[in-house]
C-alpha cells in the first residue's frame, strides 16, 4: 500500500515545476516565430510558420508513448531529468540557426519537452495511493499554465533583448535564456528527486507493456483527451489569428486574451483532480463534455448581418408615378409616405461596426423605392420594398469570456481523463498515459491544420467551434460505455 508522506509532496512539487518549465519551453515557437516573421527577419509564409509552430507539438506528442514506457521501466528521475538536459541542447542551438531547415531541426529536438507530461504523470502516480491520485495528477497537470508563462513573458524578454528593436539580432538571446532555464531545471531534478518505479513491471517485456493498448478503453480515453487537451493546445495557438481577424485586435492585445485563455485552463486542472477523487472521473467527464457542447453552441454563433424583406409600400389604385422624393412617392394625386435609410442611420451603422458594444442582436428597418417617375403602376403593386437588417456583432468581451470558460472546462476534463487511467490501469500508467498523451498531443498539432481547412472551405471563422461541437457530442456518446465503472475508493 502506498503511503502519503512529505517525500510524496516533495516529488509532486519537483514534477510540477519541471512540467511547467518544460511546457513553457515546448510553446516557445508560437511567440518566437511570430516575432521573426512580423519583423521581416525571415520571409516565411503562413504554411512555413504553421509547420514551425506545430513541429515541437508533434515531437512532444509522438514521443510521449516511449517516454511513458521508459518511466514505467526505469523510473521518472532519470527519464524526466535526462529529457530536460537533452532539450537544453537543441534549444541553445536555435540561437545559432539561420536557415529554415536549421530552425526545423532545433524545433524537432526541443519538442521533446512535451514528453515530460507522460513521464511526469507516471512518476507522480507511483508516490500516491489511488484515492489521492486524481488530486495529485491534477496539481501536476497545472504545469500546463507554462503556456501562459511563455505568451506573457517571452514577448517582454524579446523586447528587452532586442533593445526595443534597435538591436534586432538580440532575439537570439531568447533561446539561450530558455536553454539555461531548462538545463538548470534538469540538474535540480536529478539532485533533488528520488527514483521509484511502478510495481508489477519486473520481468515485463516491451510486448507485454504494449499489450495493454489492445483495450478499447485506452482509445476512448485518448479521444476524450483529444478534446480536452488537444483542442486546448490548438486554440492556444489558433485564438491569436482569430482575435486579430474577427475582432481586429492588435497582436499584443490578442496575446493577452490568449494568456487569459491558457492560464486558468492549466491552473484549474488541480480542481479537476479533486472533483474526480470526490465524485468519480466519469461523472466529471460527463459534465465536461456536456458543458463543452453547450458553450461550443454559443461560440458557433457568428458575427453576422442578415438582410430580409420587410414591410413594403403598395399602391391603393392604378396610376402614373409623378414624383419620387426621399420621404414619399406620388402616384397621380395620391402621396405614399415611406421611411428611407437616412444619413443618421448610416452614421449609427458605422459607429456600431466600430464599437461593437451591443450584446444582443439589433434590428434596423427601412424602405427603398422600386419605381421611378413616369412608371405606370397597377392596384396593389409594390412602390417601395421593405428591408429589415439584423446585426449580431458577437461582442468581443463576451466571446473572450466564453472562450476562457470553455478552456477552464477542458482544464477540469484533463484531470478527469488522467484520473481514469490509474483507476483502470494501475500498473500501466506510463504506457497508457503515454498513448493517451500521444492522441491528445496530436490534437494540438492537427487542430490548427483542420481549422485552417475548415476556414478555407467554409469562409467562416466559427467553423472551428462547430468542429468542437461535433467532437464534444462524440465524446458524450462514448462516455456512456464507461458509465458502469465506479472508482474503487467510492465503495469505501
Amino acid at each position: 500500500m502506498v503511503e502519503v508522506t512529505g517525500k510524496s509532496h516533495r516529488m509532486l512539487f519537483m514534477n510540477t515545476l519541471a512540467f511547467t518549465i518544460a511546457f513553457a519551453t515546448w510553446m516557445t515557437n508560437g511567440v518566437l516565430v511570430t516575432y521573426l516573421v512580423d519583423n521581416r527577419i525571415y520571409d516565411w509564409d503562413p504554411v512555413a510558420m504553421g509547420w514551425l509552430i506545430g513541429i515541437p507539438v508533434l515531437t512532444g506528442a509522438i514521443f510521449r508513448l516511449p517516454a511513458g514506457i521508459l518511466t514505467d521501466k526505469y523510473g521518472g528521475k532519470w527519464v524526466v531529468g535526462g529529457t530536460l538536459l537533452f532539450v537544453s541542447i537543441p534549444m541553445y542551438l536555435m540561437s545559432k540557426a539561420d536557415t529554415y531547415e536549421e530552425f526545423l531541426l532545433c524545433s524537432l529536438g526541443f519538442g521533446l519537452a512535451g514528453t515530460i507530461f507522460s513521464s511526469g504523470i507516471a512518476f507522480t502516480s507511483v508516490w500516491y495511493p489511488k484515492k489521492w491520485q486524481g488530486t495529485a495528477l491534477g496539481i501536476f497537470g497545472a504545469g500546463n499554465a507554462g503556456a501562459a508563462l511563455t505568451t506573457l513573458v517571452a514577448p517582454t524578454l524579446i523586447k528587452k533583448f532586442t533593445d526595443n528593436g534597435a538591436n534586432i539580432d538580440g532575439w537570439r538571446d531568447l533561446p539561450v535564456a530558455y536553454a539555461i532555464m531548462v538545463f538548470t531545471m534538469g540538474v535540480l531534478f536529478l539532485l533533488l528527486t528520488e527514483n521509484k518505479k511502478a510495481s508489477g513491471q519486473e520481468g515485463k517485456t516491451l510486448a507485454g507493456q504494449l499489450r495493454t493498448l489492445k483495450d478499447a478503453r485506452v482509445w476512448r480515453y485518448g479521444l476524450q483527451y483529444f478534446l480536452v487537451f488537444g483542442m486546448f493546445v490548438a486554440f492556444a495557438q489558433w485564438l491569436v489569428p482569430y482575435f486579430v481577424n474577427v475582432y481586429y485586435l492588435p497582436l499584443v492585445m490578442a496575446g493577452f486574451f490568449v494568456s487569459f485563455f491558457s492560464f486558468p485552463s492549466g491552473v484549474i486542472r488541480a480542481l479537476g483532480g479533486y472533483l474526480s477523487d470526490k465524485f468519480g472521473a466519469i461523472p466529471v467527464m460527463y459534465w465536461v463534455a456536456g458543458t463543452s457542447l453547450l458553450f461550443a453552441i454559443f461560440l458557433s454563433i457568428p458575427k453576422m448581418e442578415v438582410y430580409s424583406p420587410g414591410k413594403g409600400v403598395v399602391s391603393f389604385r392604378a396610376g402614373t408615378v409623378t414624383e419620387v422624393t426621399d420621404t414619399y412617392i406620388q402616384v397621380d394625386d395620391k402621396k405614399y409616405n415611406y421611411h428611407g435609410k437616412d444619413m443618421a442611420n448610416v452614421e449609427v451603422d458605422k459607429a456600431y461596426h466600430l464599437n461593437e458594444t451591443n450584446i444582443l442582436p439589433t434590428k434596423e428597418e427601412w424602405q427603398e423605392p422600386v419605381v421611378k417617375v413616369g412608371d405606370k403602376v397597377n392596384k396593389k403593386e409594390l412602390l417601395a420594398k421593405g428591408v429589415t437588417k439584423v446585426y449580431f456583432m458577437a461582442n468581443v468581451y463576451i466571446f473572450a469570456v466564453l472562450a476562457i470558460i470553455i478552456g477552464a472546462i477542458w482544464g477540469i476534463g484533463k484531470a478527469a481523463v488522467y484520473k481514469m487511467i490509474p483507476d483502470h490501469f494501475p500498473n500501466d500508467v506510463g504506457v497508457v498515459g503515454g498513448m493517451v498523451g500521444v492522441i491528445g498531443g496530436l490534437g494540438g498539432f492537427v487542430g490548427p491544420i483542420v481549422f485552417g481547412y475548415l476556414l478555407k472551405y467554409s469562409g467562416l471563422w466559427i467553423s472551428s467551434w462547430v468542429f468542437i461541437l461535433v467532437l464534444s457530442s462524440v465524446c458524450l456518446i462514448l462516455l456512456s460505455k464507461e458509465s458502469e465503472v465506479v472508482p474503487e475508493h467510492q465503495h469505501h
